[in-house]
């Protein structure tokens, strides 16, 4: 998954040297978990296939081995594994003039400094086979660079959809996750996309008014 710009789907995410986990997090809950907010995500695939076909049947996959897999990488590399998500992914290829689909998880981390996380996320995208894993650190607005956008009451369809009506969008944008048992809207990029994603979600049909906005810092982590 890992090659595009906004993503949710490789990650891992991992607090400041000498940041304590009480000032890395905020009040907000984490928008995939539904609980308390950890100190990072992890959001990862085992897929390296192009799936153009939303009807594959690769896409209805619960990845629950790979799940316990990289939950257990978690925890053997020291930190500790959370609660997991399970996604659905739509991305738009410009060479393939069409989106491409993928089933990724999301998984919290806790209790992890910030080489500990890159760790991870690098022994996770060698032994998937994976381009690069997408880091995301949650820290206070003021030390952020990146946000996580979710937005509940869009629909893989609708999501398809959006991007394929909108080139400029698309291009700025690359694609987003949708829950995979609900339909909330999950999108992970550089603060400086904020504006274009409230666009996004307004041609979408969905509400800004309930989306929640988490900042942090994200990383593609391809070493």
């Amino acid at each position: 998954m890992s090659r595009r710009p906004v993503l949710v789907a490789l990650a891992v995410f991992a607090i400041t040297a000498g940041l304590a986990p009480e000032a890395a997090a905020s009040t907000a809950t984490s928008p995939f978990s539904g609980h308390h907010q950890p100190t990072a995500e992890i959001f990862a695939t085992n897929n390296t296939a192009t799936i153009t076909d939303p009807n594959d049947p690769r896409l209805s996959d619960r990845l629950v081995k790979f799940g316990a897999q990289v939950q257990g990488i978690i925890a053997a590399n020291g930190a500790w594994p959370g609660c997991s998500t399970l996604l659905n992914g739509v991305f738009w290829s410009d060479d393939l003039k069409t989106a491409t689909y993928e089933r990724s998880r999301e998984f919290d981390v806790d209790h992890v400094s910030a080489d500990g996380l890159h760790h991870i996320a690098s022994v996770i995208r060698k032994q998937y086979n994976q381009e690069s894993v997408l880091t995301f650190q949650y820290l206070p607005q003021a030390g952020a660079d990146s946000i996580e956008v979710e937005v509940p009451g869009v629909t893989v369809e609708q999501l398809f959809n959006g991007l394929a009506a909108d080139p400029v969008l698309r291009e700025e944008l690359g694609g987003g996750s949708v829950t995979a048992d609900g339909d909330r809207l999950a999108l992970i990029a550089d603060k400086s996309e904020l504006g274009a994603i409230q666009t996004f979600v307004g041609e979408l049909g969905a509400s800004w008014s309930k989306a929640t906005v988490n900042y942090g810092h994200l990383e593609f982590v391809a070493d």
